[in-house]
């Protein structure tokens, strides 16, 4: 009996080391993510995820900086490249957990991402997805304020495309933020929604 407990005791004390680890390890890259060291960050997460096989964090959020970063980028080359990085990692994270209204906005901003390089090129083929993916990800979650905000944004920017008013998803996201600020996360490391960032997107459909 007590060779059976001083064998439960080791694998604990196993598991504590390796939470304390991935624990460590995930806030050092939030931590280069916020210093704007975009590509260390990744490479942890990354790292993270080879470590951590069944978790579908780290490759979620490495998959993020990949997407964040090709907005803005000139060379196809460099986006293409980007975000075919960034689809690894995706469904990296989708093989870990199927149906995550998370992993389905991401993806959604992916293809925003193809939409914003290139719209002729881009957006009649991924329009129709991106309309697929938050309707899907609203089905699953209609009170995730992530998923509320993302779809606000998406159709405010179809809304400009066409020469329209972007008035009519204001209160969508004066929801998202009510819910985003009434949220409460249990999971560690969850995505968490940026209430300032949805302040300044409010701003911009009201103006």
């Amino acid at each position: 009996m007590k060779k059976l407990f001083l064998f439960i005791g080791i694998l604990m004390s196993l598991n504590v080391a390796a939470q304390s680890k991935y624990q460590k390890g995930m806030q050092k890259a939030f931590t280069l993510w916020g210093e704007g060291k975009n590509t260390e960050a990744s490479q942890l997460f990354e790292r993270i995820s080879k470590a951590e096989p069944q978790n579908w964090l780290p490759p979620f959020y490495a998959a993020q900086i990949e997407i964040l970063g090709a907005f803005g980028v000139k060379e196809e080359a460099t986006l293409t490249a980007k975000l075919n990085k960034a689809k690894e990692f995706l469904n990296n994270a989708k093989s870990n957990s199927e149906n995550n209204p998370e992993i389905m906005i991401t993806e959604a901003l992916l293809n925003t991402a193809y939409i914003a390089f290139d719209g002729q090129k881009y957006g009649m083929t991924l329009s129709g997805k991106n309309a697929q993916l938050y309707a899907k990800a609203l089905a699953i979650a209609p009170k995730n304020p992530r998923v509320i905000l993302g779809n606000a944004e998406w159709n405010m920017g179809a809304a400009r495309f066409f020469g329209k008013s972007t008035k009519p998803y204001c209160d969508e996201i004066k929801r998202a933020i009510k819910l985003g600020k009434e949220e409460k996360i249990e999971e560690e490391f969850y995505p968490k929604f940026q209430v300032k960032r949805a302040e300044e997107v409010l701003k911009q459909c009201q103006g």
